[in-house]
């Protein structure tokens, strides 16, 4: 059986679990692009293997034996991203595909001489909590912008989703994490908003307000 497929199931279930209790074959074909025949069939590997609770017709569930090997994959692949960035100058743009293909490298001790490489990150370039070495992973306590309301100023901490495009659309308004964020005023009729921070001033979509999260 080829453990990098194994492994790139288990981290999208694994993501999936995070949101919803309501993890089926369906989500997990969506997400990988692949068929639902395939998915079922790996799906019941992975609960022969100890990694899920797999019951015809009912919400996957992930054994602890399973969340522990997803949250090593997840860690691997984001002290990957933060790296590339820290130490090799790379933007938070370009990382993905390189750090999907390392987080299957089998070897603890490159990650954790990594990660001490880093100082111990606790997130990653995009402000994801990156698993200890124990895979406890930090629960992010923060509000989406488009929560918000104006009068309230705020700092960008997070993203809520991360594909190059919406990254290189963020380089392009100057939006990094850290930055404060004021909201002068929103939208009644489409929740768009118009913020200042470090001198700029935008209008933002409801749509990239939701995928922005602050505290």
């Amino acid at each position: 059986m080829n453990s990098q497929s194994i492994e790139n199931y288990l981290k999208v279930i694994f993501n999936q679990a995070i949101v919803t209790d309501e993890v089926n074959t369906t989500g997990i074909a969506q997400a990988l692009e692949v068929s639902l025949p395939s998915v079922n069939s790996m799906v019941k590997k992975l609960a022969g293997m100890g990694l899920l609770e797999y019951e015809k017709y009912r919400p996957l569930k992930i054994t602890e034996k399973g969340r522990q090997m997803a949250a090593m994959i997840i860690r691997k692949h984001r002290l990957t991203e933060m790296y590339l960035v820290e130490k090799m100058g790379f933007g938070w743009e370009e990382v993905h595909d390189i750090a999907e293909q390392l987080e299957h490298v089998q070897s603890p001790v490159f990650f954790d001489r990594m990660d001490e490489l880093l100082g111990y990150p606790q997130r990653d370039p995009h402000g994801s909590p990156i698993p200890n070495k124990n895979g406890h992973i930090a629960t992010l306590e923060y509000r989406m912008l488009a929560d918000c309301r104006p009068g309230e100023k705020v700092t960008l901490k997070a993203l809520g989703h991360t594909s190059d495009a919406f990254l290189k659309y963020l380089n392009s308004k100057n939006l990094a994490l850290g930055v404060e964020v004021e909201i002068i005023a929103m939208e009644v009729y489409d929740r768009n908003m118009t913020v200042v921070y470090d001198g700029h001033r935008e209008v933002l979509s409801a749509l990239v307000c939701s995928k922005l999260l602050v505290s």
